[in-house]
């Protein structure tokens, strides 16, 4: 789309240069596709342009992985098999089990080549769709997003608070999301996805990550169901988790999640979405609660999807 209100680009990423009628530009994805703003609001002038930052892609170290708001969806699609810094950089990667979420969620974007190449992480978090599978990534991993705004301020929050409902955010005018940091105990812990959409190239409608922490704590993640993430934690030892969480995990998905807060759109009606929210939250539990030596469920790359087929999450498509 031309964006016919434009007059300026400027390449910086200094919140300090950020004035009324700017949009910040990093893949431009989702901003050239939708145009200016609707009736009402200030059209955009000029747009900042993040294409010149030098902010490094991916950065390893014992404290977790930082991922760059300008990362794209195929560079970090690559890690860790590509550069990821140094070996032992590399090696820490390769011994997370965290890591095993990345591709399923890359491939969740079910998207053309311009999408795959040129859209970015922080992006996919700024537009804060529910259907966002960055978000999805980040927030069952407890990253943290670090915020730039004007006059050098900086902060820092989860990324489960970062998106605030559908296409709503914690962002205030002239903020810039600099990066999201995925810390090493999530990292660390072993991971189940489930992922459902209405067609076999559909958007998703329900997209669930499940963690078994260290502690036997069981952390649910639910996204793309919901306007916004939600996620449970159910404290147990992993022996009891099996038997006596099931009602549990029942009743603590029916007070996490309000009838109202299921999404509502095209690609599922609410009632839908909370039914499969349901059945994917007890497939997780159940797979979770099994010794992994012994789990057909386990994510892998000689078994996708599980279950048959049944969940969609099938590679990126060339023009979806």
């Amino acid at each position: 789309m031309d964006l016919n209100t434009i007059e300026a680009v400027v390449r910086t990423a200094d919140p300090a240069q950020w004035r009324e009628g700017d949009a910040w530009l990093a893949g431009g994805t989702v901003l050239f596709s939708s145009g200016s703003p609707g009736a009402g609001q200030e059209p955009l002038r000029r747009l900042l342009d993040l294409g010149s930052t030098d902010w490094t892609p991916i950065a390893v170290s014992a404290a977790g992985i930082e991922l760059a708001a300008t990362c794209t969806i195929a560079q970090l699609y690559a890690f860790p098999d590509a550069d990821a810094g140094s070996d032992a950089a590399r090696g820490l990667a390769g011994n997370w089990p965290g890591v095993e979420l990345v591709r399923p969620c890359c491939e969740s974007f079910v998207a053309s080549f311009k999408v795959w190449t040129m859209s970015t992480v922080g992006g996919n978090l700024c537009t804060s769709l529910p259907a966002g599978p960055m978000i999805s990534l980040c927030a069952a991993l407890d990253a943290t997003a670090t915020i730039l705004g004007p006059g050098g301020a900086r902060r820092t929050l989860p990324v489960l608070d970062f998106v605030t409902g559908d296409g709503t955010n914690c962002l205030a005018p002239g903020e810039l999301l600099r990066s999201v940091s995925l810390p090493a105990a999530a990292l660390s812990s072993r991971v189940a996805f489930r992922r459902l959409s209405l067609s076999n190239l559909g958007r998703s409608a329900v997209l669930l990550i499940g963690r078994l922490d260290v502690g036997g704590a069981l952390v649910l993640t639910v996204t793309a169901a919901t306007k916004r993430p939600v996620q449970l934690r159910l404290e147990s030892s992993a022996a009891a988790l099996a038997g006596a969480l099931t009602d549990a995990l029942s009743g603590a998905l029916d007070a996490a999640i309000p009838d109202e807060l299921y999404h509502d759109d095209v690609h599922g009606l609410p009632a839908w979405r909370k039914d499969m929210t349901y059945r994917l939250a007890h497939e997780i539990q159940a797979e979770l609660t099994t010794p992994a030596d012994r789990d057909p469920l386990r994510i892998s790359g000689d078994f996708w999807p599980p279950r048959g087929g049944t969940l969609n999450g099938g590679p990126r498509t060339e023009g979806a």
